[in-house]
């Protein structure tokens, strides 16, 4: 039996850039961290009892004689690129489904991982990033970036550069004090609205006009703004926050289902209580909101959004890993 615990991410600024159509003309960075809401996947083959060759437990249970009848396409497609049969998996995780936060591509980071583990091979950071991209992109082909399947497998607090030849991951460098006053200035709160991210990015890639060109352009240049706020000592940390309300009001322009009237609602409420900025986490379309407040006036954007669910979170630095590890002898049955 193999469990792997895969971290959500939250990603700041220069999301939409990550877009592979746009970076390799264009190039493109993100700025973004996970924090300590995982999810987790346990593997191990189904014991011969039963009259179903595969049990895959997610949102809802299948079961199933072959890996071609499998629903899930993650599932199924992962299992047809690795030679996986007669499996039993099962997810669970932190946070919901369809929420902002990467989930699908943590859970199919996490899931590669314990593929691997179940094989008995090490895949590292690097591959599991890539195929779980591929994975998501071309074989189930879904629309969006690749900045959550390389922040699930790496972890931490990274800056992610994207060109025509690909990626590159650079931790930001920032002082341990620097960077848990920036985690105690974070608020995430939830929306409550769910949606998928590929449906939100199809809905907005019809928009690619100019302006959204001129509007992801200035996204990426805030990115190098927004590292040097972190990395500089010197520098008012604030701006973090007041950058943050910059690229949220960016963002919106790139698509008509960005936002929502109940959603720039709740981010302008949260603005007059004192926050400084923030934005909604993800594709968009719902889930999380994430605001930066200034210690004195954390109450009163607690006070003014009693109506979400706060969730406190911490910054994290694993990435996905091996939890659990128990080989199995075991032999496949003449396909």
């Amino acid at each position: 039996m193999i469990i792997t615990k895969t971290p959500f991410r939250m990603s700041f600024f220069g999301g939409g850039t990550d877009i592979e159509d746009y970076f390799k003309e264009n190039g493109g960075a993100v700025l973004s961290t996970t924090f300590d809401k995982y999810c987790y996947v346990n593997v191990r083959h189904l014991p011969r009892f039963f009259d179903w060759s595969n049990e895959l437990s997610y949102s809802k249970t299948e079961r199933t004689t072959s890996v071609d009848e499998i629903q899930h396409p993650a599932i199924r497609e992962a299992m047809k690129m690795l030679n996986m049969r007669e499996i039993r998996l099962t997810y669970e995780a932190d946070l919901p489904a369809r929420s902002g936060l990467g989930t699908s591509s943590s859970f199919a980071v996490g899931m590669l991982n314990a593929f691997y583990a179940l094989k008995g091979k090490y895949a590292d950071k690097k591959k599991l990033a890539d195929e779980a991209i591929y994975l998501e992109r071309v074989l189930c082909n879904e629309m969006g970036g690749w900045q959550d399947q390389i922040a699930a497998s790496f972890g931490g607090f990274n800056r992610i550069n994207f060109s025509a030849d690909g990626y590159e991951v650079f931790p930001v460098i920032i002082s341990p004090e620097r960077k848990r006053k920036l985690n105690d200035n974070l608020m995430m709160f939830f929306t409550g609205f769910t949606r998928f991210s590929s449906d939100v990015q199809k809905a907005n890639n019809v928009s690619g006009s100019e302006e959204k060109k001129e509007r992801l352009k200035k996204m990426y240049e805030l990115v190098d703004d927004a590292e040097g706020v972190l990395t500089d000592k010197n520098r008012d940390l604030d701006d973090f926050g007041r950058l943050l309300d910059t690229t949220w009001r960016l963002k919106k322009g790139t698509g008509g289902s960005i936002s929502t009237g109940s959603i720039d609602e709740l981010y302008e409420k949260g603005i007059a209580a004192g926050a400084l900025g923030g934005k909604l986490l993800g594709a968009g379309g719902g889930g999380f909101l994430v605001f930066y407040v200034q210690p004195e006036k954390q109450q009163s954007v607690k006070e003014t959004m009693k109506d979400l669910m706060y969730i406190p979170f911490k910054f994290e630095d694993g990435g996905t890993r091996v939890i659990h590890y128990s080989p199995e002898e075991y032999e496949l049955k003449n396909s």
